[in-house]
């Protein structure tokens, strides 16, 4: 090939880009393959049909907020019923981290599931996900809080102890294990990767057996998660001190890829939102029955508040960075 003829070809490239980039009047934070022309901060559906994905196997996940087995084995039962009701086989895809999940979906590897609050964000604008349930009951979605555990045995007993002491975050990504302590921490006095020194324990449930074990002097982490595991017996909460509790957060997302086909989605949807929880799965989640309905702009502002007050932002260049810390 001449340098004439690799020149010309790479401008054409170049020039189909711009064309692709010009047919979307609103893009705003989310990656290049998506468009946000209702500017719901979600990406639309494509515009052409023969982009549609309509899959033999629904890939289905729960947040790896903690042991994926635990969980596979709780949605059996709503998997199965996912599965009658679709009529489409589902799989559980076990993953190991925030990033993972979102490469899964971005990839077409992932159709549907839960992502923590944080990684939420990143999933919408890296992978195209379309947040449309939190559990909750009929009322409300239910909701957690950042919470700062100590051993109870220990000598920390306020905010301020934990200055100079191994504290625990969780991935660089997540809501409750980070973005939420480096903006609401300096709040109350104390200051991240400052006043003490971030040990990144991969998930909620590592960082709580941390502290338990005395790996770590005290722990940025979700309250459902702790409460989770105090229900299942993995520790005992009298054995904790809680330090810290902010305001509430949804607990999680259920979402979809943005390009499956509008019939399966909303059959899906349906689904989803006609199931009631196993006695198991109540338990699992403090007495929650449903999928409940949300809307990612409204219900998921105060998360991204947080994240940008923390000075974060959730483009590529920023989850890039973010993953990068999370594999390390």
């Amino acid at each position: 090939m001449s340098a004439k003829t690799w020149a010309a070809g790479i401008m054409l490239a170049v020039s189909t880009a711009a064309t692709a980039q010009d047919n979307c009047p609103n893009r705003g934070d989310l990656d290049a393959p998506y468009c946000d022309a209702d500017k719901d901060l979600v990406a639309d559906a494509p515009t052409d049909p023969k982009k549609f994905k309509n899959p033999a196997t629904l890939a289905f996940t729960f947040t790896p907020l903690e042991d994926a087995g635990v969980y596979e084995k709780l949605f059996k039962p709503f998997t199965e019923h996912l599965a009658q009701c679709t009529g489409k086989k589902v799989s559980f895809l076990p993953v190991q981290t925030n990033s993972a999940e979102i490469e899964a979906m971005r990839a077409g590897k992932l159709h549907v599931g839960a992502f923590s609050a944080g990684p939420t964000n990143f999933a919408v604008n890296i992978a195209g996900a379309v947040p449309f349930a939190v559990v909750g009951n009929q009322k409300e979605f239910q909701s957690y809080s950042l919470i700062v555990i100590t051993r109870k045995d220990g000598a920390i007993q306020k905010m301020a102890d934990i200055k100079g002491k191994k504290v625990a975050h969780t991935s660089a990504t997540s809501n409750s294990g980070h973005l939420a302590p480096m903006a609401l921490f300096p709040k109350v006095g104390v200051v991240p990767d400052k006043d003490y020194k971030i040990l990144f324990s991969g998930k909620h449930d590592h960082s709580i057996l941390g502290v338990n074990s005395g790996e770590y002097d005290a722990a940025a982490v979700a309250s459902d998660v702790f409460e989770r595991m105090a229900e299942r017996g993995q520790v005992k909460a009298d054995d904790f001190r809680i330090i810290y509790r902010s305001d509430k957060f949804p607990t999680q997302s259920f979402a979809h890829a943005h390009d499956l086909d509008p019939a399966l989605r909303d059959q899906m949807l349906k689904c989803f939102y006609d199931y009631r929880f196993t006695d198991d799965l109540k338990k699992a989640f403090a007495g929650a029955d449903r999928f409940f309905p949300i809307n990612y702009k409204k219900d998921f502002f105060m998360v991204r508040y947080v994240s940008q007050a923390a000075g974060e932002s959730f483009n590529r260049a920023a989850y890039d960075k973010q993953a990068a810390k999370e594999k390390k």
